[in-house]
Formats: structure tokens, sequence, C-alpha cells
């Protein structure tokens, strides 16, 4: 795959499709491959550009203390690097967090916002569960095991979760077959998560934007829905009733149809 320097470090990316550009974010401890099911289909329409953050992937993992914010602007240097002056911008979780950073920030460079399953500020509650993976990934020595065993099951509704296991064994397989992420970038990355809080900088965002949520998500759930939606203004509500944290995953075809509905109404 193709890499670029940008902000001090190599980064890795995948580049398929035609069209607008639009710049997929990961989520915690994956890479670029995480939204294969959606480049699938948004390649039809759009030239995708799926990146590796810091820490992940085949990206650089240096030393330091990372922050959503120095994710974002890592990925406005790499939209520099390559010629990008303005794209689409979309990201599930960690990945939206980076996406409304980038937005606040870098306004001109974002022409709309996909975010999926975000959340303004780490309250207590997601601050166990994230430092409840930090515990799992130091006693393990292994990233794959605390995503497979720690975070998988927060993603799926627990019926969707048993009714499926060639699906879930799937996905998991996909997971293992990736670049593994070593224990100290994860705890990084995660440090990043525990640390997020953008909500002061929520007035910034002028991108046309689109919010989505899991129904039964209880990890970034609908509890952060409304302050995200007065605060980001005219932004647009999407629920998938029936999922959990990872609708990309859950309800593959219903979740590309209506997200590809909001970025091709966004598309010149």
């Amino acid at each position: 795959m193709p890499k670029v320097k940008a902000n001090n470090l190599t980064m890795n990316y995948d580049q398929q499709g035609t069209g607008e550009p639009l710049v997929l974010i990961p989520y915690l401890a994956a890479d670029c491959a995480c939204y294969a099911f959606q480049v699938a289909e948004y390649a039809k329409h759009f030239t995708c550009i799926s990146l590796d953050l810091r820490g992940a992937g085949e990206t650089d993992k240096p030393d330091g203390i990372y922050t959503v914010e120095l994710l974002a602007d890592d990925v406005a240097a790499f939209m520099a690097a390559l010629g990008i002056q303005k794209a689409h911008v979309s990201g599930l979780s960690l990945g939206a967090a980076v996406g409304m950073w980038l937005a606040a920030k870098y306004p001109a460079r974002v022409k709309s916002l996909s975010l999926q399953s975000a959340w303004p500020r780490t309250d207590a509650f997601l601050k166990t569960i994230v430092e409840g993976w930090q515990v799992m990934a130091r006693a393990s020595g292994s990233v794959v095991e605390v995503i497979l065993l720690g975070i998988f099951p927060w993603c799926f509704t627990p019926e969707f979760y048993s009714a499926n296991p060639d699906h879930m064994q799937s996905l998991a397989g996909f997971v293992r077959s990736r670049p593994a992420q070593p224990v100290e970038a994860f705890l990084r990355q995660s440090n990043a998560v525990l640390a997020h809080d953008v909500e002061s900088q929520l007035d910034r965002i002028v991108a046309p934007t689109l919010l989505t949520f899991g129904g039964q998500d209880q990890l970034t759930s609908t509890r952060f829905a409304d302050r995200l939606k007065s605060a980001i203004k005219g932004s647009e509500l999407l629920i998938f009733e029936d999922c959990a944290h990872a609708p990309i995953y859950q309800r593959v075809e219903e979740f590309n149809q209506r997200t590809l509905g909001f970025l091709r109404r966004q598309a010149a």
C-alpha cells in the first residue's frame, strides 16, 4: 500500500474508487482495512482514502502522548501531503472523535462530516470500560485478544453476537489477519480516548454533519446524541435501533445505503 510523509510521520493508506475524495478515519486499534464493507459500496461514487492513524497499522508508532487533537493534526497534514484541499470525512468511534477535531480545527478541509458512534467528552462509564481494556492489554500482551474478547462484545447486540457465529468468526479471522498493534501503541491510542474532550469546539464545526448511533449501544450511546446534535448546527441524526456500537458490521447493507445517501447529497 502507498505511504506518505505527514506531520513527521510515515503514514500508510489505501485508495479506491473515483469521484470526490472521502477520507475514512479508523477506530481504536484498527487500520485502514476496517471499512472494507463500506468502501466496496462507497468507492462506486467517491475516491475512498482510508488511512492508518498514528500508532496503528503500518503508520509510524512514535513514543509520546497521543491526543485526539494530535491525531486530527496528523490527518490534516496527511490530506495536505496528498494534495487534498477538501474532502468528505467519515469515522467511527475514535475515528469520529478525530473527525470532530478535524472539522473544528480545519473547517476548510471538510466538505461533509459523517460521525458514527461519536461522543463529545469521555464520561465515567466510558472511562471505566477503556481502562478495563488497558488492563487486559497489559495482562495478555495481545491487542488482538483485547479486540476479540474485550471490545467485540460491546460492538454487537447479544442477540446478534450469539445468533451469528459464522459472521463473528469471519470478523475474528479478519482481525487476526491484519498487522498487530503493539501493546504500548494501543495504550497510547486508548489514553487519547480517555482524555477526549471536544465539547468546547463543537460550535466551530460548519460542515454538513450526519450523526449515527446504535440504538442499543452502551459505549457511546444515544446519551450523547442530543448534546452533539444541539452543538453541531444543522446536523442530522440517524439511529440504527437494533444495533450496538458497530452498525457498520451488524447492518452492513442498511448502514451503507443510508450513510451513502447523506454523502451523495453533499457531493457536487
